[in-house]
C-alpha cells in the first residue's frame, strides 16, 4: 500500500470510526480439560487486536471452549460451597464484572498472571506473550 492509500485508509478509518486491528502472536499453554480438548499443552495462536478479549474470541472461535471457561453470569462465576466474602478484605482483591469472569475452578493468566490482577479481559497483549487456559482435573474421592 503506497503512502496516499495508507493515509487515505486512516482518514476513513477516524471518519467512520473503523478501528484497524494489529496482528498478534503469543503462546498458549492449555491445562487440564483445556488442554484434552485443544489437544496440545502448547501452541502459537495469532489473532487480530491487542486485547486478551480479542484474544479470547478469536481462540473461541477456533476453538469450542467458550462454556467450558467463561460465566455468563455471576452465578454462573461462583461455586456454591465457596464461603461468602467478607465486606472487608485485605490487600487488592480484584474481581472481574459480571460477563467478564470464568467459571468456578477456570483460570485466564497473562504471563503467570490472574487476569483479573491485571486489566481484566481488556489486558493489553503484545507479541510473545503467554496466555493460559487453565481448567483442571477435579478428582474426588
Amino acid at each position: 500500500m503506497g503512502t496516499d492509500q495508507a493515509a487515505t485508509a486512516d482518514r476513513r478509518a477516524a471518519t467512520t470510526g473503523e478501528r484497524e486491528l494489529d496482528a498478534t502472536t503469543v503462546t498458549v499453554r492449555c491445562t487440564g480439560h483445556v488442554r484434552t480438548a485443544v489437544g496440545s499443552h502448547e501452541l502459537e495462536f495469532t489473532f487480530e487486536g491487542t486485547r486478551l478479549r480479542d484474544f479470547l474470541e478469536a481462540f473461541f472461535e477456533e476453538y469450542d471452549l467458550e462454556d467450558m471457561l467463561i460465566a455468563e453470569t455471576e452465578a454462573d462465576a461462583t461455586h456454591s460451597g465457596w464461603a461468602p466474602v467478607p465486606d472487608d478484605l485485605p490487600g487488592t482483591w480484584r474481581k472481574n464484572p459480571e460477563g467478564d469472569q470464568t467459571r468456578p475452578y477456570a483460570r485466564v493468566c497473562v504471563n503467570g498472571r490472574f487476569n483479573e490482577h491485571l486489566g481484566g479481559f481488556e489486558t493489553e497483549l503484545t507479541d510473545d506473550d503467554r496466555v493460559a487456559l487453565i481448567y483442571p482435573f477435579m478428582f474426588c474421592c
